[in-house]
């Protein structure tokens, strides 16, 4: 039974999507570059902020930490870290999010040590920190764990450039390498390093600081350490999982959506992929449509580090792919607990099935869903849920919320503003239906010719 205290989305599946919506600024480029702003002898002012409650718990961490955060509008922040004192972060604010990881080099950066609990936020599988670790050990620091902490020292007054393979492309673990590196005396390398558009972001970002970074977009990076970095005021790229979201959501309900204000190409894995299954799609500069009303199979997936197809699109597609003709298969690289979603999707009626072996989800369609209560164990997990619940007929009730808030800026406007119907509610209150909109509510089956 449902708690009536609950607060929940409530979608009423059937209603095609269609219209332009603006995606906001992205999570995982805000949340280091906050993390950054603790590097800066100055005020950091960043736009494009996505109002969300991870950026809410690293404010929260940075203020803990002696930075000053003011908000302008609703989504410029200024953050001015010259008064920030404590290198030790606390385990009641981390714990709520693995992002916060990210202060480790800027507090190192910063103060030459940093004290940091081990990782937590959603529940995908192993997040080691050894490659983190690997890092800061190759620009002269001591690092151990102790209590449930990771503890890195500085062997100097400064850390010292070095030399950093990493034995796989790591987001975490290439941010942090770079955050502790610009301070640093000397010259680092770091070579097999994550490519990913938000690593980028950072790199750009730490630049306008006045930092020393080459290679960023590219496997390797080098950084020239400087003696300090300034204040500046920056603009956070726009948010790809948010932007192929709001895609999808189209697509599955054969809409035309466009979303602007976006960078086309980083979305090219996915949208290649639904080129695959049929849909149209048109872009321009800032610009993405789809016009998905030729369906016409499913696809395979492979996810991988960027340009790969990136695993936090991963449950949207698996939602979208339930309704498309055919099997596809989705395989999961680089988490190895992303499928916790799939039996919820089951009590919508869709046929996935995961094989633990091979880690990737059988997908046979295509499956009229239905509107069904169900939990979002994740942020992209929930996403996934939403966008089967746009397909589904009758009513879709998703507990869990709070892990979508950490994602998306008010996900539910800027799906009505396409003509979903979607809102937040508390209890159990039936959704309010304009008269005669779901008199005809049953989901158009998709033939194989399309």
């Amino acid at each position: 039974m449902l708690d009536r205290l609950e607060t929940t989305l409530r979608i009423r599946g059937g209603a095609r999507l269609e219209g332009s919506v603006a995606t906001h600024g992205a999570k995982n480029a805000a949340l280091p570059i906050m993390a950054a702003a603790l590097l800066a002898k100055g005020t950091v002012t960043l736009h494009r902020v996505p109002r969300i409650t991870d950026v809410s718990v690293m404010s929260s961490l940075l203020e803990a930490l002696g930075a000053r955060i003011r908000y302008e509008g609703d989504n410029t922040v200024t953050i001015d870290a010259s008064n920030a004192a404590s290198y030790r972060a606390p385990y009641a604010l981390v714990r709520k999010l693995a992002a916060s990881f990210d202060v480790v080099g800027a507090l190192l950066g910063r103060f030459g040590r940093a004290e940091v609990p081990l990782p937590g936020g959603c529940v995908l599988g192993t997040r080691a920190t050894d490659m983190h670790e690997q890092a800061f050990v190759a620009l002269g620091c001591d690092v151990h764990n102790a209590h449930g902490y990771l503890i890195a020292q500085s062997k100097g007054p400064r850390l010292r450039g070095g030399e950093v393979e990493f034995r796989m492309s790591s987001v975490g673990a290439t941010k942090n390498a770079m955050l502790a590196a610009v301070l640093a005396e000397g010259t680092t390398l770091l070579n097999n390093v994550a490519m990913e558009p938000e690593v980028v972001d950072l790199a750009n970002f730490l630049n306008a600081m006045g930092a020393k970074i080459a290679g960023h977009g590219t496997d390797t990076i080098v950084i020239e350490g400087v003696p300090e970095l300034h204040g500046v005021e920056y603009e956070i790229i726009a948010d790809r999982i948010v932007t192929g979201t709001l895609l999808l959501a189209g697509a599955v309900t054969r809409g035309d959506v466009t979303v602007t204000n976006c960078r086309p190409e980083h979305l090219s894995a996915l949208t290649y992929k639904l080129v695959e299954c049929g849909v149209t799609v048109m872009n321009g500069d800032d610009w993405i449509r789809v016009k998905a009303d030729g369906i016409t199979g499913g696809t395979d997936i492979l996810t991988a580090p960027y340009p790969g197809f990136a695993t936090d699109m991963q449950p949207q597609m698996v939602g979208f792919l339930c309704t498309c003709p055919g099997t596809s298969v989705v395989e999961e690289s680089i988490f190895n607990a992303r499928f916790s979603y799939v039996n919820e999707l089951a009590r919508m009626g869709a046929d996935v099935k995961v094989t633990m072996e091979s880690n990737a989800a059988v997908v046979k369609g295509p499956k009229q869903l239905s509107g069904a209560p169900v939990e979002a164990p994740d942020i992209r997990a929930g996403a996934g849920l939403v966008v089967a619940g746009l397909a589904a007929v009758g009513e879709t009730e998703i507990i869990g919320l709070e892990y979508i808030d950490r994602g998306y800026e008010r996900l539910e406007e800027l799906l009505s503003e396409l003509g979903g119907q979607v809102q937040r509610s508390s209890g159990v209150t039936p959704l309010v239906e304009p008269a005669g909109l779901f008199e005809t509510s049953e989901y158009p089956r998709v033939s194989a010719t399309g």
